[in-house]
């Protein structure tokens, strides 16, 4: 089936040529028409699937459509509710470039900007507010935003939108929404936890598409190597030298070991680009761009990143720490192996990392490939090496005196 074969409007299905669709993916496919019809829906898929087209498309044709039957302004006719800046950011990107030649407005919401431009961004009329949750609920709160005649809700990466830290937003939102409602819950990963979170806030039955077993991605091959933790940036360095072509997401643990990382990448002679949720917003989106142009081929990240981001091109993840959370694990590897494209992830597992390893195991139901290495191959990752001879110490403090100074600017 081909896109051309959907109900869609003219100028909708213009935008998704230019776009380079032509065929739905197996998400579009299952959810759009359900969507259409104005089924609740909770939709589970493997992240790089398409999930944001597949409720973005039908979202579009229905008020796309209603817009057309009517001439008045009639306030935001639906919510996109998102976990971090990046993502509502995104969302907005592929909202409107399908929404190009409509009669459909879209807007992000996030906080870390002045509000007064986005106050009168809303005061001429959105008909699909994509938004964070604080900002969000300091402009209802300030009475400048209005969600009375919300008729559909979206809430994306639905797992950690319902966990404990967002859950009493969104039951608060709701009391600013009209009962009757569509909603629609999107995600690549959730769990029996979150799955009655979901079905406890609607009042029908809820649409449910079940991913693969296995959550990963079939276009990402992924392995684990065992590596201590105090040579890992040894590896780190040996493979983006001898991988002068690839694009690489590194993810650590913290903020301290995202920028210590980075340094110690820069002392021996490579490039990259930080991003954690400590920075400013204008330099998180500013090192965002600088990736996605390849101003700079690696980018040192925590999990701020990991969440919906569509980077383009990105051919390795490593993961320079295992996440706490094994769901995390998902995420990251799945931003490599984007849509049709081949992609490879590499975690680099220390021996007090092992526990962490078999919680991710558990969670995508597979045991990961290890890459062995002999004495002989972890010997000269070791000589490879051309860093100056600084203890794990002494970086872990230098770090932190880049973090001092760059607070204290603040």
């Amino acid at each position: 089936m081909k896109f051309n074969d959907y109900p869609l409007a003219p100028e909708i299905k213009r935008s998704i040529a230019k776009l380079g669709w032509k065929r739905p993916t197996d998400i579009q496919y299952k959810a759009i028409r359900p969507i259409l019809k104005g089924e609740d829906v909770l939709a589970v898929a493997q992240t790089g699937t398409g999930k944001t087209a597949a409720f973005a498309i039908p979202v579009l044709q229905m008020i796309h459509t209603r817009k057309e039957n009517q001439r008045r302004k009639d306030g935001i006719k639906c919510l996109v509710m998102a976990p971090t800046r990046e993502l509502a950011t995104q969302l907005d990107e592929v909202f409107s470039s399908l929404a190009s030649g409509t009669r459909v407005k879209v807007f992000a919401l996030t906080g870390g900007v002045e509000q007064d431009p986005q106050i009168d961004r809303l005061t001429r009329g959105v008909d699909i507010l994509i938004t964070t949750p604080g900002r969000m609920f300091d402009l209802l709160n300030q009475q400048v935003l209005r969600l009375e005649r919300v008729e559909i809700l979206i809430i994306d990466e639905a797992d950690l939108m319902l966990d404990l830290g967002f859950i009493k937003d969104i039951q608060g939102v709701l009391g600013h929404l009209v009962k009757r409602r569509q909603t629609l819950f999107f995600s690549a990963t959730i769990d029996e936890k979150i799955k009655k979170l979901a079905y406890s806030l609607v009042s029908k039955p809820i649409r449910i598409q079940i991913s693969p077993k296995d959550p990963v991605s079939k276009n990402v091959d992924h392995s684990v190597v065992f590596i201590e933790m105090d040579d890992k940036r040894f590896f780190l360095e040996r493979f983006i030298k001898e991988n002068p072509e690839a694009k690489l997401l590194v993810f650590v643990r913290t903020r301290v070991r995202a920028e210590r990382v980075t340094k110690a990448m820069e002392r021996v002679g490579i490039g990259s680009l930080t991003l954690h949720g400590d920075m400013e917003q204008a330099e998180r989106d500013a090192a965002l761009e600088a990736f996605r142009s390849r101003q700079e081929r690696v980018m040192i990240a925590t999990d701020v990143s990991a969440r919906g981001i569509d980077i383009p091109d990105v051919t390795h993840v490593i993961n320079y720490d295992l996440p706490e959370q094994a769901d995390n694990y998902v995420h990251r590897v799945g931003r490599t192996g984007r849509g049709d494209r081949r992609g490879v992830a590499y975690s680099f597992c220390a021996p007090q990392e092992h526990k962490l390893l078999e919680a991710i195991e558990r969670y995508t139901g597979t045991q990961i490939k290890i890459v062995e290495l002999d004495r002989q191959q972890y010997k000269e990752t070791l000589n490879f090496s051309r860093m100056d001879n600084l203890s794990l110490d002494d970086l872990m403090k230098e770090a932190e005196e880049i973090m001092g100074k760059k607070k204290g600017k603040k």
